[in-house]
């Protein structure tokens, strides 16, 4: 039933959000230059890698050595302007199409995260990732990771239909109002760092 609601969900978006998505397109040409999408590894169900696809929000800044500028200053505002909006997650309905991601579970990471996670971090993974999820709608980038995971966990437990369909409600909502957009002091979340409970073993998924 999930990967029927996502699928029809997913067909309906592509006909009624084709226009902003073309017009995103060229803006980040425009403003940012080619490639438009940006391409990541990150992992799926168990874990297993996928490539997700975003409209790019960066420039490829580098410093004198040819390393990449930190975040901030490669950020632009147009890229802020997408980031805001959430107009810079679009092209994930292309991973939802093809069965990698789901509309609603939790955010897909980064691998290198991945032999951080304790055993309930590493839960998160048992259900597909999704372009919104509980976290997202109770607190986004505000949140502590810990918090994160908590929610992310939760949303395991008690995934349903009715319940993906409340969260995609309110993530209209809180994109509309741009609620919890940056984390504080900062425009992008700042990273993950390894569980310091030395009590509970680390679990590596790769």
């Amino acid at each position: 039933m999930k990967r029927g609601f996502d699928l029809t969900l997913a067909l309906l978006c592509c006909i009624l959000l084709a226009v902003p998505m073309a017009l995103t397109y060229l803006g980040v040409i425009l403003f940012l230059g080619k490639p438009a999408i940006f391409c990541q590894i990150r992992p799926g169900r168990y874990g297993k890698p996928f490539k997700m696809y975003k409209f790019r929000t960066m420039t490829d800044a580098r410093d004198l050595s040819g390393n990449l500028l930190p975040d901030s200053q490669r950020l632009t505002k147009f890229g802020l302007f997408l980031r805001r909006t959430s107009l810079d997650e679009l092209p994930e309905i292309i991973n939802v199409l093809k069965g990698e991601m789901s509309f609603v579970g939790p955010r897909p990471l980064l691998m290198q995260y991945l032999p951080h996670y304790t055993p309930f971090q590493a839960r998160r993974h048992e259900v597909l990732p999704g372009i919104t999820g509980w976290a997202q709608v109770n607190g986004r980038n505000l949140l502590s990771w810990e918090d994160r995971f908590k929610l992310d966990v939760w949303y395991v437990d008690n995934h349903g239909l009715s319940l993906d369909i409340k969260i995609i409600l309110l993530t209209a909502w809180k994109v509309f109002r741009r609620e919890g957009v940056a984390a504080k002091n900062s425009e992008t979340m700042t990273p993950f760092v390894e569980a310091t409970d030395t009590n509970t073993k680390k679990t590596d998924l790769t």
